[in-house]
């Protein structure tokens, strides 16, 4: 585990009201803050910032209500078409179709070809598990399994960037797990990966204690996999970005009860070896944070404000975060996340300004993700959603000054 240092991210004391403290720490003025946010639940934080930041919902207007830079041609790309990509999740019905029971695209081959078509140039595979009456059989999870994917995508012009798949449960790791863990990183290398990782947050605790127990896991399977030439990488959900628990009293069972004020992925961060450890940041999920996750109880018992700001994670920590989920959602003060899922590109969040500021578009990969897109009564609905998000990232443009 590699030291860790008290964190240096600021924590605002809630001296004055906790609308200034966050307007504040956004860097808006009373103004624009009080004309883009609206009250929720007592007790709860304003609606959520839209953007990666201080990217208000009022300055959206200028692309045409969306925040996403459709300017038509004017500007610099912000993703480049071959880092324009998708993860299979988001059309695992098409996958997982019977082609002898539709005319729609069924299986990993057919499904690939209609994603190029849209125009897609990256996939990152959530499994290796299709139809069985697809070409190929139902697991393609085998060296053979992976060179018929690997003849597939070479055929319609399209690169395997990552896959959601086996991290060994066992630690220390088992011979079976290790085992495994090889095979997938030799599919991996097969398929023509520089990363392979999880869909998973690398402990869902909020201790400090099981952090490090994680760490040094994902330090040796990061070692194993940096060996065989593959960026290992976790990828987060709201959760991940919520405050650690690292001090004050303890309770019953002899865990701290109080923060610090650093986040878990950001404490992981610090403590793993940017050698060996990536991550894959969920847009989406990291915006739920922001707005779930705002104040914590530090360790003397105030309450302080500390605004979650993603783009500025990013940026800290650089290509520690080689791919991300463009994922996009629309403000909802009602469910208790903040945001609504919906197709990318027909959201709210500012992915003009997320990109912008995290720059190196040569560099990173996002893919395109929709956990809602497969639907029971339109079956062609998540194929016709990714074209939607395709081309909404396609628009995408760096705003003019």
């Amino acid at each position: 585990m590699t030291p860790y240092n008290d964190p240096s991210t600021p924590a605002v004391p809630l001296t004055d009201t906790p609308d200034d403290a966050l307007r504040r720490s956004l860097g808006v003025g009373r103004r624009r803050f009080l004309s883009t946010c609206t009250a929720v639940a007592a007790g709860a934080v304003a609606a959520p910032v839209l953007g990666a930041a201080p990217a208000l919902a009022q300055d959206r207007g200028r692309d045409h209500g969306h925040g996403h830079g459709h300017d038509h041609g004017r500007g610099k790309v912000l993703v480049p078409p071959h880092k324009r990509g998708i993860i299979l999740y988001t059309v695992r019905d098409a996958t997982a179709r019977d082609p002898l029971a539709s005319d729609l695209p069924s299986g990993f081959r057919e499904v690939f070809k209609q994603l190029a078509r849209h125009g897609y140039r990256q996939v990152e595979f959530a499994g290796y598990n299709q139809h069985a009456n697809a070409p190929g059989g139902a697991s393609l999870e085998s060296v053979e399994g992976a060179r018929l994917l690997r003849r597939w995508l070479d055929e319609y012009g399209l690169r395997a960037q990552g896959n959601h798949g086996f991290i060994p449960s066992s630690w220390p790791l088992t011979t079976a797990d290790k085992d495994t863990f090889k095979k997938h990183l030799e599919i991996a290398n097969i398929l023509g990966m520089d990363h392979m990782g999880t869909g998973g947050d690398p402990t869902g605790s909020s201790y400090r204690a099981d952090w490090d127990v994680a760490a040094d896991k994902w330090n040796a399977l990061g070692e194993i996999a940096h060996r065989a030439g593959i960026k290992l990488y976790t990828h987060n959900h709201d959760s991940a970005y919520g405050f650690l628990l690292d001090g004050g009293p303890l309770d019953d069972q002899g865990r701290p009860t109080r923060s610090s004020g650093i986040r878990k992925l950001e404490y992981f961060l610090k403590i793993t070896d940017p050698k060996v450890v990536w991550l894959e940041m969920d847009i989406f999920w990291a915006h739920v944070a922001q707005y779930k996750f705002h104040t914590y109880t530090a360790h003397d018992g105030s309450t302080r404000e500390n605004v979650f700001d993603p783009a500025a994670l990013v940026t800290r920590y650089n290509k520690r975060y080689p791919l991300f989920h463009a994922k996009d959602g629309v403000v909802s003060t009602t469910n208790g996340m903040g945001w609504d899922m919906v197709p990318f590109g027909t959201g709210d969040i500012d992915y003009t300004t997320f990109f912008s500021r995290v720059g190196l578009s040569n560099y990173r990969n996002p893919m395109v993700e929709d956990d809602n897109s497969p639907s029971a009564t339109d079956p062609a609905q998540s194929l016709r959603e990714a074209k939607i998000s395709y081309d909404n990232m396609a628009a995408l443009r760096k705003r003019h000054r």
